[in-house]
């Protein structure tokens, strides 16, 4: 997935509001930028951290500028929630995730469950509907291991319940956190911050929910599907 071009870089003044942010980009210039990140952003909002902005020309927008990236422990973090949707088409459309590759048909928004729709819904005439949700992953706190979420996400457990009822239903249902930084190495549910979440999880497995994590390659230029991550079940 490419990212909008030329990036700005500049340094994080403060985060505020759940979708502002502050930037001071290294030309002198202030700017109010939107931030797409709805979470708390652990450990991604802290005053200082070196950040690149994109910049959009719709004169219709109220904010020119959107943070992308942060770089914080050494590494790209993205932090733009709009975007793992966007790699995991990329992605299904060349057959890039082994474990749900070959479907003829990728739809996207599809109503089920408790007035919801789902990320995306994996279709062959010869094989059982997948219903896959994806989740935005980007905290870290313990080097190397990923955690979801990084508050409280009872929307998300929610997911988890609708794709076990897809499983009651015979279908095949698979969750695929995408992982959108370059230091971690495995995954974990976060306990501390969410065990609800964290116990749905383990439900949804034992119930024949797929869990898949992935990383991400990212760059300046674009953040692309990288290699399988582990899952660690405590």
């Amino acid at each position: 997935m490419d990212l909008p071009q030329p990036l700005v870089r500049g340094r994080l003044t403060q985060r505020y509001k759940r979708f502002f942010a502050d930037v001071l980009l290294d030309d002198g210039r202030a700017v109010t930028a939107h931030c797409p990140n709805p979470g708390a952003m652990l450990g991604l909002n802290t005053p200082g951290l070196t950040c690149w902005l994109s910049k959009s020309d719709d004169p219709k927008r109220k904010l020119a500028h959107s943070l992308e990236l942060v770089e914080a422990d050494g590494a790209l973090v993205g932090i733009n929630t709009l975007h793992p949707n966007r790699i995991v088409a990329e992605a299904l459309a060349a057959d890039a995730i082994p474990e749900v590759a070959g479907y003829t048909s990728h739809r996207r928004e599809v109503r089920y469950g408790a007035n919801s729709r789902v990320d995306f819904l994996l279709e062959h005439p010869d094989r059982a509907p997948c219903w896959l949700e994806v989740k935005n992953v980007h905290l870290m706190r313990t080097p190397g291991l990923a955690e979801f979420p990084d508050c409280v996400a009872a929307r998300s457990a929610k997911h988890l319940r609708e794709l076990e009822a897809m499983v009651a239903e015979g279908h095949r249902a698979v969750v695929l956190f995408v992982v959108q930084r370059t230091d971690c190495e495995r995954f974990a549910a976060c306990r501390e911050l969410d065990p609800a979440f964290a116990r749905s999880l383990d439900q949804a497995a034992d119930a024949g929910v797929e869990v898949l994590v992935y990383g991400c390659d990212i760059g300046l230029a674009g953040v692309t599907l990288g290699s399988r991550l582990p899952w660690r079940r405590d």
